[in-house]
């Protein structure tokens, strides 16, 4: 498939865990992932936190979460888009895992510290903070990737 496909199937998992497999035809993958969100959703109370984030009341937010859920999510929604990512073909590209995998893992760092991170003087909340790790984790993922794929390319090509 092409790259196109894959990263419409990405943007389609961004928008909500599950769509990106309806996309590539796996419907049974795409309920699974669909229920999952949905349970962890409302379990966390993440729609409630959502609402204060976008006004900016990065402290209401963390209040209404429930963070045993919510440290589910981030490998959840990583996961899901790592997945729809895969089968609309980019089981071919080589460590095409990392990126996502690093990302999952300090998105789950930016729940961790959403009670404390600030931005001018603000707590910035349980919402933003994940969304810029995700984004500064996927970017240290795209550098590890990167340097393995430089070694192992080295190590299967001696001098």
């Amino acid at each position: 498939m092409s790259k196109e496909k894959r990263v419409e199937a990405i943007f389609w998992s961004i928008a909500f865990p599950g769509f990106g497999q309806f996309l590539n035809q796996k419907f049974l993958k795409g309920v699974f992932f669909v229920l999952l969100e949905f349970t962890i959703n409302v379990q966390a109370r993440l729609n409630l936190a959502i609402i204060p984030s976008f006004y900016g009341d990065g402290t209401a937010a963390n209040d209404t979460v429930n963070y045993q859920w919510i440290m589910f999510y981030p490998c959840v929604y990583l996961f899901s888009m790592y997945d729809a990512y895969r089968d609309a073909g980019g089981e071919r590209v080589k460590y095409a895992f990392i990126p996502f995998a690093i990302s999952a893992y300090i998105g789950t760092i930016g729940v961790i510290y959403s009670r404390s991170i600030q931005l001018f003087d603000h707590i910035i909340g349980v919402i933003w903070s994940p969304i810029l790790f995700h984004l500064a984790g996927y970017g240290i993922g795209i550098i590890i990737r990167a340097m393995i794929l430089h070694f192992t390319k080295h190590e299967s090509n001696p001098a």
